[in-house]
Parts: C-alpha cells; sequence; structure tokens
C-alpha cells in the first residue's frame, strides 16, 4: 500500500516508520524542513523503553514530490486540517482512503469539505509518542487504535485497512459507531489535557491532589452533559476512564501540555471550547470548560 503521512510530528512519524517497518511504501510530509531533512539524511530515530533504532524513509515539505497513494493519514493539528485537507484530497485522487487519527472533534467534518465522505475513515488511536529532536520521537506507550467508516459505504475498505496496521504492530479495531469512539477519546482528552498544560503537571500527577482531581472530573460531567443532549450513546464512566488513562500514561506529558512546553499553538479549540461551543446550541452550562479553554487560549496568545 502506498502511504503519505500528512503531518509527520511525534504521532506521524511513528505511525508512518511502523507501517514502512512492515513493508509499506510510506512517505513522510511535514513542513519542518529540519525533521524532513534529518530523517533524509539519517533515517528516523525511535526511542523506546531507553533503546534506539533507526527506520529509513522519505519524508518530503512536497506533496507534490509524492504523487498518487492509496491511503492518505491526516496527523495535523487541528488549525491546519483544513489545509491538510485539500492535500489528502488531491494525494488520494478519485480512489485513495483518508484517514484521520487526530486529536478533537470537527476535523472530520472539515475533511468532508474537500472529501467524498464515503472514502474517509475517522478513528482514534491510545498509542503515544513524543517528539525529541528533528529526526528523532520517542514512542512513549503502546495502546488500540479504533477505526471506523464515516459513512456506512465503506465498512470493508475500514476493515482491510485495520488488517494493514494490525500487520505492522498497530493493534486496531472497527468499531460501526466510529463518532460515540471520537466523543470518548474527547472526554480523556477534556479531563487532562488543558489542565495538564495550564500547570505544567504530567498526565499522573492530575490524581495526587483532590482539588486536580475533582477539577478534572467536573470538566468531564460538563462534556457528558453536552453529549447526552446531543443523543451521543456513551459507555460506562468516562471519569474513571480518564482517572485510568491519566494513571497508566503518569509519566508522560499531554500533547497540549507539549504544545505549551514548546509555544505551539494547541488543540484547546477543537477540544474545551468545541464543548463550550456545543453546549451554547444545546442549552448546557460549562463554566469548567470556559475557564479552561480561555485560561489556554490566553497563555497560548501571550507565548
Amino acid at each position: 500500500m502506498k502511504i503519505a503521512m500528512i503531518g509527520a510530528g511525534a504521532m506521524g512519524s511513528l505511525f508512518g516508520a511502523l507501517l514502512a517497518e512492515a513493508g509499506e511504501t510510506v512517505t513522510l510530509l511535514d513542513i519542518c524542513t529540519d525533521h524532513v531533512n534529518a530523517v533524509n539524511a539519517n533515517g528516523l530515530v525511535i526511542e523506546k523503553q531507553n533503546q534506539r533504532r533507526t527506520v529509513r524513509l522519505p519524508a518530503t515539505t512536497d506533496p507534490q514530490h509524492i504523487g498518487p497513494v492509496d491511503l492518505a493519514v491526516v496527523f495535523v493539528k487541528s488549525a491546519h486540517t483544513a489545509a491538510a485537507a485539500q492535500t489528502a484530497a488531491d494525494l488520494a485522487g478519485s480512489s485513495g482512503l483518508v484517514l484521520t487519527l487526530q486529536n478533537g472533534m470537527g476535523n472530520t467534518e472539515v475533511l468532508a469539505e474537500s472529501v467524498d465522505p464515503s472514502r474517509i475513515i475517522a478513528g482514534t488511536t491510545a498509542n503515544g509518542a513524543t517528539f525529541l529532536e528533528p529526526g528523532t520521537i520517542r514512542h512513549a506507550g503502546s495502546g488500540e487504535t479504533v477505526i471506523g467508516a464515516w459513512t456506512s459505504t465503506e465498512t470493508a475498505r475500514a476493515a482491510t485497512l485495520a488488517d494493514t496496521f494490525n500487520r505492522a504492530g498497530i493493534v486496531t479495531r472497527v468499531v460501526d459507531d466510529v463518532r460515540a469512539v471520537l466523543w470518548a477519546k474527547l472526554f480523556i482528552n477534556i479531563g487532562i489535557n488543558a489542565i495538564t498544560a495550564l500547570t505544567g503537571i504530567k498526565n499522573g500527577q492530575l490524581l495526587d491532589q483532590p482539588e486536580t482531581r475533582q477539577l478534572s472530573r467536573e470538566a468531564v460531567e460538563e462534556a457528558i452533559a453536552v453529549a447526552r443532549a446531543k443523543g451521543i450513546a456513551i459507555d460506562g464512566d468516562p471519569v474513571e476512564k480518564v482517572f485510568q488513562i491519566a494513571a497508566a500514561t503518569g509519566p508522560n506529558r499531554s500533547s497540549m501540555g507539549q504544545d505549551v512546553d514548546h509555544r505551539r499553538l494547541t488543540e484547546i479549540s477543537a477540544i474545551n471550547g468545541f464543548i463550550v461551543r456545543m453546549a451554547e446550541t444545546a442549552g448546557v452550562p460549562t463554566p469548567v470548560n470556559r475557564t479552561l479553554s480561555a485560561l489556554v487560549e490566553t497563555l497560548q496568545g501571550h507565548y
């Protein structure tokens, strides 16, 4: 399978490398020339459990150097989804698939403005990765990837894609209702990302103090109320799931925390900000998420 990774940060580079190691034809596409040059010169270095390996695969800043692909995987930040959508549409052509595993909500709808919705696969991943320096990433943790067809017409192709990922060691399963999965991931991001970004703590430290746990709980409970108002199916106890994920990824900094650390634009608008916007149409109060969103927006606005 010929694959383009649109957005070769930590996660895009990780997935691209794993697929390349499994024999797929993969090209990394990114605007960061330092990273692209380092990968082309020395390969992509992956650090995992204090060991390093190097994966050789091409990288470029120009999508025209890639040509038509069978699969375009979108891993850019949500603020850049619109630009990535046009690139994905060009690369996938009239028959290729477009997969989004991005954080936050609304990315798939943006992609669907440029790509036939029947060729879009959406999902989430519990894999963790950190960008260390140009050409080097850390595989911080492994977890399940869950995908599903955005429309009901492409379930078979979603299953084929899952088989490709599983052969590459990316544990993947297909679900019928991918929207519920996206909301479940949103709850986790709501409960962890903004709080860790604002305080400088690691994921596991969110559980250290009752005040922080309560803040996380209230943010997630607001999001649950919005989801229920929108008719979204909710599985289990999302708050306890957030606490379990925080414990399981204890040493990690959240993706939003890493963005703040490196003074990068965050995805707050597609996470807590998304809940605030949805709440306005549903008539649900969200004071905690409104405050968290405003604080992160203020922080990144004064880098």
